[in-house]
């Protein structure tokens, strides 16, 4: 009888070992960005046992097979590599896939063990020599996991006429449990892991490996390679070169929660830093793609480099000890760069991945009850009457103030500045001076994506869509003419097209974000025409819904 119950025993264990579902190594997907014309950067992390888990410094190094073909089932593999990832870069693999045609879909894939990832597929950039007759984005900003599903992630992947996603920051936020939700009463349709505010190395490397497990997410790295900045809550909310306002003593020293979070950033993204995909030793990321001669996307980098803001707003710039100047928001290196790419000849688009708004925003008095929830959303209205929002270009008036001089000096057209953070929808000329405009001229256009899922203006009053926030967008535009369009309240994702004759941007609304099936509706459309340096609005979008 022993014998008998023992051998069932053995034949119960092993049938749950079989019906156990195998350890998977590719538990955060695969990834793409920086698409060049030759290259493209390739990423996974894997996990190659049980106790190997994101920020544990567990487990062992492994070496990963990374391939490259033209078609889904890999019968023409055309570049094949191996790389070794382990602890000391928590398992994450990223390659710099080269020799690659221009202007080309690929798919890629990666093995370890005899187990292989999801397949991914990515598109390389146009010749820099082509002239493409157009280009599409995705163009998105400031998800966060706790205020819902990423609804607006899952749509972009369903589209297949997308050169790249843009994303301007805010790619994920450092708050733990509790802090900052759903809605006025920031309940979490999700609570972020770990449970606490990230601070440490481990920390950061968790929350990164939590939202690379959202679906959506990863479907859309899946379908379309990425080219990302940060803002602030990569590292913690209104960051600048040497603190936070989210950064107390207790939380320990600022200087190393911004190399870690850099670090698990670097590690974590399909990016390259200081020109290079490998990862650790990356300090810089502004960086300059071009798409053929239509276009060239530089993006920047408004936290690593900037002075400190204005402890508040005041009605004039702060000077700062230096000499006469409010403080700087690019630093001088990245704004000499970028006062190199906004030059007359190369591509015909300027388009400038820009994390926080560059246009000037003044007011009048708007409703007390509202000053509240709208400095929630996006800082613009202190009580004391300011005009600028410090964390903001509005903040860095002589930065601002030289850029513009420069596009006016050269005679430069055609810039577009694209940007996040701000959880509203905008469309803006850039006038050289905002209280005589529309007499004056405009040094471009500013073109703001909504949030993806971060509280806006009705989230945070409780109010219904278009109420509260009439008498707030009504206020701000009637005293600055420069601004066409502005949304305080919906969620969602742009798409941009550009053609030689205009750049029109698409902006797509979401339904409830706590609804992980929510859909999507086209909501409003503007454009720029070439050569004319102003937005005008289009009544329908461009291609697919």
């Amino acid at each position: 009888m022993a014998g008998g119950a023992g051998a069932v025993a053995v034949a119960s264990a092993a049938a749950r070992a079989a019906a156990a579902p195998a350890h998977e190594p590719f538990q955060h997907g695969v990834a793409s960005g920086d698409p060049l014309p030759r290259a493209v950067v390739l990423w996974t992390r894997v996990t190659p046992t049980v106790g190997a888990t994101p920020g544990s410094g567990r487990g062992p190094r492994v070496t990963v097979t990374w391939e490259v073909a033209t078609d889904r089932r890999f019968r023409d593999v055309v570049r094949r590599g191996r790389v070794r990832t382990g602890p000391a870069r928590d398992h994450t693999v990223k390659v710099d896939a080269t020799r690659l045609r221009a202007d080309t879909a690929y798919f890629y894939r990666f093995t370890v063990r005899g187990e292989t990832s999801p397949v991914g597929r990515t598109r390389t950039a146009p010749a820099r020599s082509s002239s493409p007759d157009r280009l599409r984005f995705g163009v998105v900003s400031c998800a966060n996991l706790q205020a819902g599903w990423f609804s607006a992630y899952r749509h972009l992947a369903a589209r297949d006429d997308l050169q790249a996603v843009i994303h301007l920051g805010d790619y994920l936020y450092e708050y733990g449990p509790g802090e900052y939700g759903y809605g006025r009463a920031n309940t979490d349709v999700r609570p972020h892991a770990p449970a606490h505010e990230i601070v440490s190395l481990a920390d950061y490397r968790q929350r990164h490996a939590q939202y690379k497990t959202d679906p959506d997410l990863r479907a859309l790295h899946a379908r379309h390679p990425f080219i990302v900045t940060w803002d602030d809550h990569e590292v913690t909310n209104d960051q600048w070169r040497d603190g936070a306002e989210n950064h107390q003593p207790e939380e320990g020293d600022y200087a190393a929660r911004k190399a870690a979070a850099h670090r698990a950033y670097d590690e974590w993204m399909p990016v390259r830093m200081s020109g290079t995909a490998a990862t650790g030793d990356g300090t810089q990321l502004f960086r300059t793609l071009r798409f053929g001669g239509l276009a060239e996307l530089s993006m920047l980098d408004l936290r690593s480099h900037r002075d400190q803001q204005a402890a508040t707003p005041a009605p004039s710039p702060v000077p700062s000890p230096a000499g006469g100047r409010d403080g700087t928001i690019t630093g001088r290196a990245q704004l000499d760069w970028l006062k190199q790419r906004l030059r007359r000849g190369g591509p015909q688009w300027k388009l400038v991945g820009n994390p926080v708004m560059i246009a000037p925003v003044t007011f009048a008095q708007v409703p007390h009850d509202l000053v509240d929830p709208v400095n929630d959303v996006a800082g613009l209205l202190p009580r004391d009457g300011a005009p600028y929002n410090v964390d903001q270009w509005d903040g860095y008036t002589t930065d601002r103030r030289e850029l513009f001089t420069h596009i006016r000096d050269q005679g430069v057209r055609d810039v577009v500045f694209l940007t996040g953070d701000i959880h509203s929808g905008w469309a803006c000329d850039l006038p050289y001076d905002a209280a005589t405009y529309p007499l004056g001229d405009s040094a471009g256009v500013e073109l703001v994506c909504t949030s993806v899922t971060s509280n806006n203006l009705k989230d945070i009053t409780g109010t219904p869509a278009r109420t509260s926030s009439l008498a707030v967008e009504a206020v701000i535009q009637t005293n600055n003419r420069h601004i066409k369009y502005l949304n305080f309240d919906d969620h969602g994702y742009s798409v941009l097209d550009v053609t030689p004759e205009r750049v029109q941007m698409d902006w797509y609304v979401i339904g409830d974000r706590a609804d992980r099936n929510a859909g999507s509706s086209w909501s409003t459309s503007w454009a720029t025409r070439s050569g004319t340096n102003k937005v005008e609005a289009v009544s329908q979008p461009v291609g697919g819904a």
